[in-house]
Order: structure tokens, then C-alpha cells, then sequence
């Protein structure tokens, strides 16, 4: 009996170096990121900036690394699919940021 090459694409040899390595630069970036907000004497805007950086610098990271986003037709990246995470992730996130801080003045009053 014959092995169906579709059934056996996602097995792999060995250690996974890239889940390590993409696992190993995502704690980087959070490290990096809570550096930022404990030690660094940046204004409060220059702070959030930065953390809006290494977030979407990390969500790209685990894209590519860990969702599979390189196994489109002939190892192609799937542009389509990232673009429309990426707007999914701006919304969540700027969303999210803006009713925090609407609801953060509020609440000062």
C-alpha cells in the first residue's frame, strides 16, 4: 500500500528549528516590549507606539512560523490571508486601545 503524499507533507525529521526559533524571538519581543514599559523614561505616547510595534512585529512572527502561512500553493506565502489578518488585528487592537482610553477619561470625571 502505497503512502498518499498529502498525508505525509506535515511530517517532519527531526527538531523543528523554526517553531524554536520563531517561539524563542517571540519571547524576546515580549521581554523587549515589558522592558519598555518598567525601565525606559519614554513619554507615555513613545511607549505605546513601541508596544504597537513589537506586537504586530510578534503577530507576523507567529504567522509565519506558526500558523502555516507558507503552505500555500508552491510554498508561497498567502498574501490574501495575511492582509486580511492584519486589518482583523488593527481593528481588535485599535478597537480595543480606543475604548480603553474613552473609558479611562470617563471614569476619571
Amino acid at each position: 500500500m502505497a503512502k498518499n503524499k498529502a498525508n505525509t507533507a506535515h511530517v517532519e525529521e527531526g527538531i523543528p528549528w523554526k517553531h524554536i526559533v520563531g517561539f524563542a524571538l517571540s519571547i524576546a519581543l515580549t521581554l523587549l516590549a515589558v522592558w519598555v514599559v518598567f525601565e525606559s523614561t519614554l513619554s507615555k505616547s513613545v511607549i505605546i507606539t513601541v508596544i504597537f510595534i513589537f506586537a504586530f512585529i510578534q503577530a507576523a512572527l507567529q504567522l509565519l512560523m506558526f500558523m502555516h502561512m507558507t503552505e500555500g500553493q508552491n510554498g508561497r506565502i498567502q498574501v490574501g490571508n495575511i492582509l486580511f489578518a492584519a486589518f482583523i488585528a488593527i481593528v481588535v487592537v485599535m478597537g480595543s486601545y480606543w475604548v480603553m482610553e474613552i473609558g479611562h477619561m470617563n471614569h476619571l470625571l
